[in-house]
């Protein structure tokens, strides 16, 4: 793994004597002794799950019965939020290190984006795509300009961007611009446009759960029930430069990964991979897709993930969503010049992408974003938040936290031993996590986080792990 993204494992706290026993039960206030060797006190829940009121019970109850649940919840009803805090419908407070899944950027509730969209809305929100609006063409300007002409850190040659409405849309969309790519490559080469559409992902990849992002997406278990998935994707294993050889053929279209895998794990690919993905894609003439859905615009503390690596190493397509509008429905594809003029008038279209309300929204969130010192605010705090995590946890636990890894905001602990009864641990002191792949928990707090709010999760989650220690 590239060394400026991880902390490797620390030295374990001096024990007079090591203590093997583990308590039986959790008991929220006794003394439990840990695999560690320190002997710590479990605190109290202070937001215990208990019996819904009258009213949110009916809420929960009206939802079960008229929805397709596709989700597994805890029994909370979350009915506001502002700045880095949600309430539930008792006012109880939690801090948020999900963000939404990596989406509310600035927070919740952000007052700038309230005004813009309800003086947007009270103009106009949806014409269609058979008509110009006036915030599209500035939005996709924006864009485009901000990967290309950033001389502290150079992005790829974008030259257009595609609208679509999130970031499993996003990714079919480029998908389908780089099925198109391929028969025209193979017919310029001479060989069979018809074999030309493989499409290489890779090991713990998330790419979204539609039906050609599915099939990007190597996962057993999203996968299995919708067999058969699309035909002609691959999946090699992350990071493997050696393997690619393997893969990477004259039949494929299309590299699709993520520079820093979500979902996956929090996994960085290293830049000897991103540069092989980039010479074996030029060789054969296949397009390089980069998935920035989950770790682009400012999660990593710069403006987009690629930009951490060299020119070298950099994509054909890049896609976008998740913080694009801090929560307003939004994805986009950006693409080079030389693969948006292959795609013509009726190849592709949505009826919402690029609308005068998303639009918006979006130039309102992206412009704060792409601000110097507010990137420069995401990697002071990121560096701080992945100290305190490898102090006060890693260092506290070090055979349970093996490692704690990712860049800017995007951080990921990896646990001995599944995680997931954390996150109830967690959420019941007050504070929001969420897993990933490999027993490993996800760290994604909004970007406008302070180093004191920081510092305040990390206490809670430090009371949720020594909980979640004892009960080994």
């Amino acid at each position: 793994m590239h060394a400026a993204f991880t902390r490797s494992a620390l030295t374990p706290l001096r024990a007079a004597a090591t203590v093997r026993a583990v308590t039986q039960r959790r008991a929220a206030s006794s003394a439990a002794a840990v695999a560690t060797g320190s002997t710590k006190t479990v605190s109290k829940p202070t937001h215990p799950d208990t019996e819904p009121d009258a009213a949110t019970a009916a809420a929960i109850s009206r939802y079960e019965k008229y929805t397709i649940n596709t989700y597994s919840r805890p029994p909370v009803l979350f009915t506001r939020g502002s700045g880095v805090h949600m309430y539930d419908s008792a006012g109880r407070e939690f801090m948020d290190f999900s963000a939404g899944i990596a989406v509310n950027a600035l927070g919740h509730s952000d007052p700038e984006l309230a005004r813009v969209l309800h003086e947007q809305a009270n103009q106009v929100m949806h014409f269609s795509n058979l008509f110009y609006n006036e915030h599209a063409g500035r939005l996709a300007e924006l864009l485009v300009t901000s990967v290309r002409d950033d001389p502290s850190a150079p992005g790829f040659n974008a030259g257009k961007v595609f609208f679509a409405n999130s970031g499993t849309e996003a990714n079919e969309g480029a998908l389908k611009f780089a099925r198109k790519w391929g028969k025209l490559v193979a017919e310029k080469r001479g060989r069979n446009p018809e074999k030309k559409y493989g499409v290489v992902a890779f090991t713990n990849a998330f790419h979204g759960r539609s039906l050609g992002a599915l099939s990007a997406t190597y996962n057993p278990k999203y996968q299995e029930p919708f067999a058969p998935l699309v035909p002609g994707f691959v999946t090699a294993p992350f990071n493997d430069v050696a393997g690619l050889d393997a893969f990477v053929n004259e039949e494929t279209c299309a590299v699709i990964v993520e520079p820093v895998q979500g979902e996956g794990g929090v996994h960085p690919a290293s830049e000897e991979f991103l540069r092989t993905l980039r010479k074996k894609c030029d060789e054969v003439g296949a397009l390089l897709i980069f998935d920035e859905i989950q770790c682009g615009i400012g999660r990593t503390g710069k403006l987009w993930a690629h930009q951490h690596y060299p020119t070298d190493c950099h994509p054909d397509i890049l896609t976008m969503a998740k913080p694009l509008a801090n929560g307003f429905p939004i994805g986009a594809i950006m693409t080079t010049d030389r693969v948006a003029d292959t795609i013509k008038i009726g190849d592709h279209g949505t009826t919402f992408g690029g609308s005068p309300l998303a639009c918006r929204a979006a130039l309102s969130v992206f412009s704060r974003i792409r601000d110097a010192s507010f990137l420069s605010h995401v990697r002071d705090v990121g560096a701080h938040l992945e100290r305190q995590l490898g102090t006060h946890l890693q260092e506290r636990h070090p055979s349970l936290i093996t490692e704690v890894r990712g860049r800017g905001l995007i951080l990921g602990l990896q646990f001995a031993r599944d995680p997931t009864s954390l996150v109830k641990m967690a959420r019941e002191r007050g504070l929001i996590i969420i897993t990933a792949a490999g027993n490993s928990v996800r760290i994604m707090p909004p970007l406008i986080i302070t180093k004191e709010q920081a510092d305040k999760g990390v206490r809670l989650l430090a009371e949720a792990v020594d909980e979640f220690a004892a009960t080994a």
